[in-house]
């Protein structure tokens, strides 16, 4: 059951008067707490959870939560240590008088990652822009009439700039040694875990030889200079390791009636032999690529993605579509598998479209984004696109110029919002362990960089 007190609802008493307690107006939390449309974005929150059962943390206190955790970077445990005893933090979630217990368990956060999702703080953001831009926005809403909206077509307005990023995983950098050496590890902990219960039925405990192994894999990966020839020796030695382990394991399954160990084991077992299949693959074929590549055994979903980036050619994580407008960043796309971006042009279009009630004028992009398909899909919308048309180029006035640099330098905006989100907020390093935590947590992240236009918007900085 879901308790919440409508923000325009008239209290007896402010928290615990204000002015006796001498907060300062001006702080940036009350600031906030003000402009901040709660009801609007509680009634989004409670789509995701059921109305019945017992009486749920209040929609204020999970949303606000969030906001301090990903803009202070804290972990969740400081997250509530910080809220017990900043008052200021208090008022902004709503209390009515200053507590100095606990408000809630840090564990709730996982249950909020798990539900909320991306596209949840996609709509916060779209009633932050409506808020700031009511004027300007032609939403479609419940009682609109969205058959008469898509008859009647309104001209083209305003710019949409569009790149993409990857979020990074916050894992061990990965190589095949240090991935097959942990494989190895967790299968020798399988052993012992199997050999405690069958010790009435196997006299001898399976060698595993986990001492020499991880001799090896000690000398090999402690070298400054790795030869091609020793390092392809370990790999081999541990891949033979992992075989064995592997076989052992199944056979004293084979002995148990029923299965002793864990979800979260067995789990993990599977993706060991399926990395033990991927990199037996590689280590036959001579090759460093494979489909589906496992980069990390607690977190599978992640996947290997090359950017061509000077200093870091590889990223590892999720990649995002992004999209800004009047200063509001969304990803729209989330994919832990790597693709080409060109094909996030026309949903960010009609995402636009959407909120706005019309596309864009301009949508500002690099010539990746340049394909046919794109190209002609926007000369049938009237929406003109960055990327160079095809052809014998024509002459371009010098204003005509200026007005091509200045279009193609205002694409910049949305890299300095990923380095902002990045550097500012560590998009760049996302802790949360399952998809859809960190989906969540790469979602919540993105609407604190909007959160800080909204406040500037509003004459205040947050």
């Amino acid at each position: 059951m879901i308790q919440y007190i409508s923000q325009h609802q008239q209290k007896f008493e402010e928290f615990g008067n204000l002015y006796q307690m001498k907060l300062n107006p001006e702080n940036r939390w009350v600031q906030l707490a003000k402009f901040l449309p709660w009801d609007s974005l509680v009634e989004i929150y409670c789509e995701h959870f059921s109305d019945l059962g017992r009486v749920t943390t209040n929609p204020r206190i999970v949303i606000g939560s969030l906001i301090i955790k990903h803009r202070l970077n804290l972990s969740d445990d400081e997250t509530v240590q910080q809220i017990e005893e900043n008052p200021y933090m208090q008022y902004f979630l709503g209390f009515d008088d200053f507590i100095s217990d606990t408000p809630f368990s840090a564990s709730l956060f996982v249950e909020w990652r798990k539900k909320l999702g991306n596209q949840t703080f996609n709509r916060f953001s779209d009633v932050l822009l409506k808020v700031c831009f009511s004027n300007k926005i032609k939403a479609i809403g419940k009682h609109t009439n969205t058959k008469a909206m898509a008859t009647k077509k309104l001209p083209n307005k305003g710019k949409l700039k569009l790149d993409a990023t990857v979020a990074d995983q916050y894992i061990t950098y990965p190589n095949d040694l240090g991935l097959l050496n942990k494989s190895r590890e967790k299968t020798e902990k399988i052993i012992d875990t199997l050999f405690d219960l069958l010790r009435d039925e196997i006299v001898v405990k399976p060698r595993t030889y986990r001492k020499e192994a991880r001799k090896r894999y000690l000398a090999e990966s402690k070298k400054r200079q790795k030869n091609k020839k020793s390092l392809r020796k370990a790999i081999r030695y541990q891949l033979n390791c992992l075989d064995r382990n592997i076989r052992h394991i199944n056979n004293m399954l084979d002995l148990i009636a029923d299965n002793p160990l864990t979800h979260k084991t067995m789990r993990q077992f599977w993706v060991i032999q399926t990395v033990n299949y991927q990199q037996r693959k590689m280590y036959s074929e001579k090759t460093n690529r494979c489909d589906s590549r496992i980069v990390s055994i607690s977190q599978p979903h992640v996947r290997p993605i090359v950017r061509g980036k000077q200093g870091k050619k590889v990223e590892f994580g999720a990649k995002l579509g992004l999209a800004l407008a009047d200063g509001f960043v969304k990803a729209q796309t989330i994919s832990w598998d790597a693709y080409n971006e060109s094909a996030d042009l026309i949903p960010h279009a009609l995402a636009y479209k959407e909120i706005y009630g019309y596309f864009p004028e301009l949508i500002q992009v690099d010539k990746i984004y340049g394909s046919n398909k794109n190209r002609k899909w926007c000369s049938e919308n009237e929406i003109r696109m960055t990327v160079s048309p095809k052809g014998k180029q024509k002459t371009l006035t010098p204003y005509q110029k200026r007005k091509r640099r200045k279009e193609l330098s205002e694409r910049n905006q949305v890299e300095g919002k990923i380095g902002q989100a990045k550097q500012g907020y560590n998009l760049n390093e996302i802790k949360a362990k399952l998809d859809k935590t960190s989906n969540t947590w790469i979602g919540a992240t993105l609407f604190i960089t909007n959160l800080v236009q909204f406040a500037q918007l509003n004459g205040f900085s947050f």
